[in-house]
């Protein structure tokens, strides 16, 4: 019986030394234990919140932002409902990058390069990016909010991410997450946000200040995502369905 070739000593240590090397560009791309944390508790601020906070400084202009992340049992199903038909319609059926999605995008963005590109970042990946990043479009800045976005669905329920995507995104001028921007437009809790005002909000997330400065272009998109919130139907059994998985893990 022939035994298999021995791996030289200086190749068993180049292999060491590169699968440590690996593990440390890992821990330095992806911030594990920041992603571990989120299963506990929403994050004290993010990247995109501390760059505005910079920027109204740099200006002269106050800095105090109204930021109040809440549980998802209290953000309205509609809200829910209408940012996902929105922003990320296979939120459930992807693993933190929607490949066809990407696609698409391109092919379209080939087919009409004097339009304004089209992304295709999921929810995930915006997460990653509003937490961790910066809003450069650089090849490396992508890289790493793939491997982020990825990792945070190895570790995180669905709901868990959804959670915190809704409780940190921009919302207008100092407005952070859905329960300030509830209560800044419309008085009422994020929970009585009706299926019209949800829409609303859902319509602005691309670019709140771009929105609001351009009234009949966001009362057409809100008036697509109404449409689309009436053409589906099955998101809340799939929440519902990632909520019980996760309770028997």
């Amino acid at each position: 019986m022939s035994r298999s070739p021995r791996i030289p000593r200086r190749a068993r240590l180049a292999l060491a030394a590169a699968g440590l090397l690996a593990v440390l560009l890992f821990g330095i791309v992806v911030p594990v234990p920041g992603i571990v944390a989120l299963r506990f508790s929403a994050p004290s601020t993010t990247a995109f919140l501390e760059a505005r906070r910079e920027r109204l400084a740099a200006a002269g202009k106050n800095t105090r932002i109204d930021r109040r992340p809440i549980p998802l049992e209290r953000v309205s199903p509609h809200l829910v409902k209408a940012v996902l038909v929105a922003e990320d319609a296979r939120f459930f059926e992807h693993h933190g990058i929607d490949w066809a999605a990407v696609k698409a995008a391109r092919e379209r963005n080939r087919r009409l390069p004097k339009r304004r590109p089209l992304g295709a970042s999921t929810i995930t990946q915006q997460l990653a990016k509003n937490l961790w990043l910066s809003s450069g479009r650089s090849w490396v800045r992508k890289g790493r909010e793939a491997a982020i976005a990825l990792t945070m669905e190895l570790l995180l329920p669905k709901r868990t991410i959804l959670e915190h995507y809704l409780s940190g995104i921009e919302w207008g001028e100092r407005v952070y997450g859905c329960e300030a921007a509830a209560r800044r437009y419309f008085g009422v809790p994020s929970s009585a946000l009706t299926r019209e005002q949800a829409a609303w909000l859902a319509a602005m997330i691309p670019g709140p200040r771009v929105f609001l400065g351009n009234p009949a272009r966001h009362q057409r998109r809100t008036a697509r995502i109404l449409s689309r919130m009436a053409r589906q139907t099955e998101l809340y059994p799939l929440l519902a369905e990632e909520t019980e998985e996760d309770d028997a893990r």
